[in-house]
């Protein structure tokens, strides 16, 4: 039986945080959004399954930059 591939080991893929109800509300809130402003990721993205992430969850994605050291961007989970 061959192994499973895991997408969140591979090494082009930054990391990705599932972040709880209460965590995204505060840093949204801290930075004058509202989840309806965030880019989206679907939910059948390899990622957000990987995740089980469901529509309406936030994920944080942090990656790293040659500039500024780390990059941090969110995304919405649309049904997909």
């Amino acid at each position: 039986m061959p192994k499973k591939f895991n997408v969140l080991e591979h090494e082009l893929v930054p990391k990705h945080v599932l972040l709880s109800e209460e965590e995204a509300l505060r840093i949204l809130r801290a930075m004058g959004l509202k989840k309806s402003d965030l880019p989206w990721i679907y939910s059948t993205d390899p990622v957000a399954r990987a995740l089980k992430a469901k529509p309406g969850d936030v994920v944080m994605i942090i990656r790293k930059s040659p500039t500024a050291g780390e990059s941090v961007a969110f995304r919405l989970v649309m049904k997909g």
